[in-house]
């Protein structure tokens, strides 16, 4: 690679990333519509593909130093117990409240009355491997990196936006995704936990309270009946109430996240 194309690449990092992030995404999902890859390679294997691609470009730009700061707000975990509460409980709350509004519609107390799937061990792992992934690539780099530049909540805006186009091959596909997810409450929900994902990140600099909180979202879309097997509109009424509340805590809170967490010792 030669010295025009590194300083090209250490003035624009983060929007080649956000440039070709989408982009792998889309080669690696064409590739399983053709049968060259396999459900299981492609499932699991197009998030470590994103996050070699961040960490090609990182070791490039920044080093082995900026490798390991992409690793260091996942060792800050003493924080209050509330925002490890409040990151359990909001995505499943929000599901709740998605299930009684549909409730009230219908005037129909039956919405309410189920049983939570409860998904295999195995299944559980990878949730939680998805979501570490995500939290890295996505809150632990991108947001970080691009509310440097730009104002913190349109820079988690960009990034939720960036984050679904990244999703949007494997929904058009139908595979490796919650079945027939509609795109616009799909771009809602992702450009929602973008925010609150940075939110928690403001307010705690922990990496491990942000994958509480994309793992609880990740898992309330299977626990809960909201996703589009449940009715055409339940899961868009989950996304819309996501994003909006989203947008009542960036009010009320807004975003400091330019300080850097405490090295790994």
């Amino acid at each position: 690679m030669t010295t025009k194309m590194i300083n090209f690449l250490k003035k624009y990092e983060i929007w080649v990333f956000l440039t070709l992030a989408p982009l792998l995404n889309f080669v690696i999902t064409y590739a399983k519509s053709k049968g060259i890859i396999e459900f299981f390679p492609y499932t699991n294997g197009r998030f470590y593909a994103l996050f070699f691609l961040l960490v090609f470009i990182v070791k490039i730009t920044k080093g082995n130093e900026g490798i390991k700061n992409l690793f260091r707000p996942m060792a800050v975990w003493k924080i209050h117990p509330k925002w490890y509460l409040f990151s359990l409980l909001f995505a499943f709350t929000i599901g709740l409240i998605t299930l009684s509004i549909k409730a009230i519609y219908h005037n129909d107390i039956s919405f309410l009355q189920f049983q939570l799937y409860i998904p295999t061990l195995k299944f559980t792992l990878f949730l939680l491997s998805w979501a570490f992934l995500g939290e890295v690539v996505w809150i632990g780099y991108a947001v970080r990196v691009l509310s440097k530049k730009i104002n913190p909540f349109l820079a988690t805006q960009i990034i939720g936006f960036v984050w679904s186009l990244w999703w949007l091959p494997s929904v058009y596909i139908n595979v490796g995704v919650i079945e027939d997810l509609p795109v616009w409450p799909l771009f809602l929900n992702m450009m929602g936990a973008a925010g609150m994902c940075a939110i928690v990140y403001s307010k705690t600099k922990s990496g491990i309270c942000v994958l509480v909180i994309q793992s609880m979202l990740n898992m309330s879309l299977v626990l809960l009946p909201i996703s589009p097997d449940a009715g055409d509109y339940t899961y868009t009424i989950f996304a819309v109430l996501y994003f909006l509340i989203m947008l009542v805590f960036m009010y009320f809170m807004p975003l400091h996240i330019h300080s850097e967490p405490k090295k790994v010792s």
